[in-house]
C-alpha cells in the first residue's frame, strides 16, 4: 500500500502538539524521512501506517486516500460554476487547500450546496422509488437536499452494512426460505411472524402506487404491474420495516442527519438494502458472481432478479476477507440526469450536473437493450472496465401504458479498475493492453484536463480559453 498523505499526517502531528523529532521518534523513522512524507515527497507505506495507528490509536482508514481525491473532485466541480469566472481560480489552489484545509474545502463545498438550493434553475428529481431500488437508489439531488446527504452516507459507509446482511440471513435460516419459492417464502413470513395479508391488486386500483402497507387492516398492497423480481423486493423490504425496527433506526443515526426528511430516506434505503440481501444471500451469490464471471443475465435468471437489482447488488459486495469486485454504479436518464450514483471502484462520478458525454451509458440509448463494453480511462490515467445497458423501469410506469405513449428508459452503467476487468465474462477476447480499444474520459467538462477533446461541451477551468475566428478546432472550445 503506498498512499501520499503528507497534509493528513501534518494536521495529525499538529494535533498532538509534536514537533517533527518527536513524531519521528514515535515512529521509528527518521526526522528527514518524515518531512518527505509530509511533503508529499515520499508514499506512506504500510508499515508506517500501522505504527500510526499503534502509537496514535487511529483509525487508519481515516488515511484514505479516496476521501481526499473525491472532496478535490467535488471542490472543483463546484468551483468550476461560472460564478466563480471572475476569480481566475486555479487548480493547483484548490488542490492545496483541500490538502491543507480539507475542512475548510468541506464548508466551502457545504456552503455552495445551500446556494444551489435555494436557487438552482436545474431538475431536482424526488427520491426514487424505484421497484429495483437498493441503497445506491436514492437520486443525488444538488443543493443540499436530504437525498444528497444520504448519497454521501451511502458511499461512506463504502455501501455495505453488516447488521442487515445478517438480519437477512438469519431471516432465510428462520424460515426456512429458498430461492425456488421466495416470493411464496416471504408472503408466508408476513402472514405468519407479522399476521399481515398481501393482496395484489389491479393497475387501477393502485393507480400510480406500487406498494402500500396498510396498519390497521395488516394488509399489504401490490400492483399486478410489478415483475415478480419487484413483488419480491417489496415483500421483503416491507418485512425489514415491519421486523429489524431498531436496526434500521440505529443505522440511521450514524448518518447524522440535517432533517427528517434524511432520516426517513436512509430507513428507506437501509430497507432496500435488506430486500436486496434476501433475495440474493451474500455468500450465494458472491460465489455466483465469481463463477459466472459476473455475467449478468446468468445471476439474473439464478437469483430471480432484474439486472438493475444484479447490478446494484454487486456494488455491496464488501464484506471483510470475503470482497467481490469493487464495483461502480451510475443511472441516468436521455438528457444526462444522473440519479443514482455509487464510486465503489474508485471512479469520480460528476456530482453537480452530467457526466461525460464520452462513457457508454450513455452510449447505450443508442442501442436499446443491447450490453454495451467500453475501457475508460480518467485523464489521471486511472482505467476502468465499464459496460451498460438501458432497462424500461416498471416503477416509473405503473400504470398501464397506452398505445403511442412515449416510453421511459433509464440506462445503467457498472464497471470497475481495469485490473479486475479479466473476472468479468465481458472482458473474454479483449486485448485490454491495447491502448486502441481505450476511450478517454472525464469528470464533467468544466474540469476536464483534456484540451481538446471533439464532445467538449463548454470551455474547461484548466485551461484559457482561445478564441481564433480564424480557425476552427474539433470543438468550439479550442485551446492551445
Amino acid at each position: 500500500m503506498h498512499t501520499r498523505l503528507g497534509a493528513k499526517l501534518r494536521r495529525l502531528r499538529a494535533e498532538h502538539k509534536l514537533t517533527q523529532a518527536q513524531m519521528a521518534q514515535r515512529l521509528e523513522i527518521s526526522p528527514t524521512y518524515l518531512n518527505l512524507l509530509e511533503h508529499n515527497q515520499r508514499p506512506i507505506t504500510a508499515s508506517v501506517l500501522l505504527k500510526l495507528a499503534q502509537r496514535f490509536a487511529i483509525d487508519v482508514s481515516s488515511f484514505n486516500l479516496d476521501d481526499e481525491t473525491r472532496l478535490l473532485s467535488d471542490v472543483m466541480e463546484a468551483l468550476s460554476d461560472p460564478l466563480f469566472d471572475v476569480h481566475g481560480i486555479k487548480a493547483a489552489e484548490v488542490k492545496e487547500m483541500v490538502a491543507t484545509s480539507p475542512s475548510i474545502a468541506g464548508a466551502l463545498l457545504t456552503l455552495y450546496q445551500a446556494a444551489r438550493g435555494g436557487g438552482s434553475n436545474e431538475a431536482h428529481e424526488t427520491p426514487s422509488t424505484d421497484t429495483d431500488a437498493t441503497p445506491g437508489e436514492l437520486s443525488y439531488l444538488p443543493g443540499g437536499m436530504p437525498s444528497e446527504e444520504v448519497s454521501d452516507f451511502l458511499q461512506a459507509n463504502n455501501n455495505y452494512f453488516d447488521t442487515l446482511e445478517r438480519a437477512a440471513e438469519t431471516l432465510w435460516k428462520e424460515h426456512d426460505l429458498s430461492l425456488e419459492n421466495l416470493y411464496q417464502g416471504l408472503v408466508r413470513v408476513l402472514g405468519q411472524r407479522f399476521s399481515v395479508d398481501v393482496a395484489v391488486l389491479p393497475a387501477e386500483t393502485m393507480a400510480d402506487t406500487l406498494r402500500e402497507y396498510r396498519p390497521l387492516e395488516r394488509q399489504l398492497r401490490i400492483s399486478e404491474m410489478l415483475p415478480l423480481s419487484s413483488r419480491v423486493f417489496q415483500l421483503a423490504c416491507q418485512i425489514a420495516l415491519l421486523g429489524w425496527e431498531e436496526e434500521l433506526a440505529a443505522l440511521t443515526a450514524r448518518g447524522k442527519f440535517t432533517t427528517h426528511e434524511a432520516d426517513l430516506l436512509t430507513r428507506t434505503a437501509l430497507a432496500n438494502y435488506f430486500a436486496a440481501a434476501v433475495m440474493m444471500p451474500y455468500a450465494r451469490f458472491h460465489d455466483a458472481a465469481r463463477d459466472a464471471q459476473h455475467d449478468l443475465d446468468v445471476l439474473q435468471h439464478r437469483f430471480g432478479a432484474s439486472f438493475e437489482q444484479v447490478c446494484h447488488r454487486l456494488t455491496t459486495l464488501r464484506r471483510p476477507g470475503i470482497e467481490g469486485v469493487p464495483f461502480h454504479l451510475i443511472r441516468v436518464d436521455v438528457a444526462g440526469n444522473i440519479s443514482k450514483r455509487f464510486g465503489g471502484s474508485g471512479i469520480q462520478i460528476a456530482r453537480f450536473g452530467a457526466a461525460c458525454p464520452r462513457w457508454n451509458v450513455y452510449d447505450a440509448f443508442a442501442t436499446p437493450g443491447m450490453l454495451r463494453v467500453q475501457v475508460s480511462q480518467m485523464p489521471d490515467g486511472s482505467s476502468f472496465f465499464c459496460v451498460a445497458k438501458t432497462i424500461n423501469p416498471i416503477g416509473r410506469q405503473a400504470r398501464a401504458r397506452p398505445i403511442g405513449a412515449r416510453l421511459h428508459r433509464l440506462a445503467i452503467g457498472l464497471g470497475c479498475p481495469l485490473s479486475y476487468a479479466k473476472e468479468m465474462i465481458y472482458a473474454d477476447g479483449l486485448a485490454l493492453d491495447d491502448p486502441k480499444i481505450v476511450t478517454p474520459i472525464g469528470i464533467s467538462c468544466r474540469i476536464c484536463e483534456r484540451a481538446n477533446c471533439p464532445e467538449r461541451a463548454m470551455p474547461s477551468r484548466n485551461y484559457k480559453l482561445v478564441v481564433d475566428e480564424n480557425r476552427r478546432g474539433l470543438s468550439a472550445y479550442c485551446y492551445p
